[in-house]
């Protein structure tokens, strides 16, 4: 199976969505597909191993569903990131900017132990913002960021280089 090509195959543009001038990547027909979903959590399970990730953080909200499947298979908790009201204890936050405006994302301060190695699952990387305040919550809460595996990385916008040494995972790059 051509992984790359299925995934292609699987995600439509939407034009002018969520404002114009964004052209946005819907990834619902790749999720609709069992073959391509169960290819996806695959990929990014075999690229960090079993039993090398204590945690994955999956960012509100298509990153929820890419990433507790792989929670699922790595035997892992699951932590999500939320935008900023949404946890109900106490929360670490981050603002950061986006390709159409701002954000504020939050998780529980108590989402870690102590060097517990998490990996950030999302479904694309863009400007590399929200990543980044993600990595930032997970060191806050005490966990050691082991990398981040997303589906689709949009490299004209160059997202990956406000990451600094992050190990980047990516599935599609566009």
């Amino acid at each position: 199976m051509d992984l790359d090509k299925l995934i292609r195959g699987r995600i439509r543009d939407i034009d002018d969505y969520p404002k114009p001038g964004v052209v946005f990547k819907d990834i619902t027909p790749l999720l609709a597909d069992h073959v391509a979903f169960a290819g996806v959590v695959d990929a990014i399970v075999n690229h960090h191993g079993r039993g090398t990730i204590d945690k994955i953080v999956g960012i509100e909200a298509r990153g929820f569903i890419l990433a507790a499947p792989v929670a699922y298979h790595f035997g892992a908790g699951f932590v999500p990131v939320r935008k900023k009201g949404k946890l109900p204890a106490r929360t670490h936050e981050q603002t950061y900017d986006l390709e159409y405006g701002t954000e504020t994302i939050q998780m529980h301060t108590d989402a870690f132990g102590p060097g517990e190695r998490v990996l950030i699952v999302d479904d694309v990387l863009a400007t590399g913002g929200t990543a980044r305040a993600a990595a930032e919550l997970v060191r806050r809460a005490g966990g050691e960021v082991a990398g981040l595996s997303v589906l689709m990385e949009l490299s004209f916008l160059h997202g990956r280089d406000k990451l600094g040494d992050l190990d980047v995972h990516s599935l599609v790059t566009v």
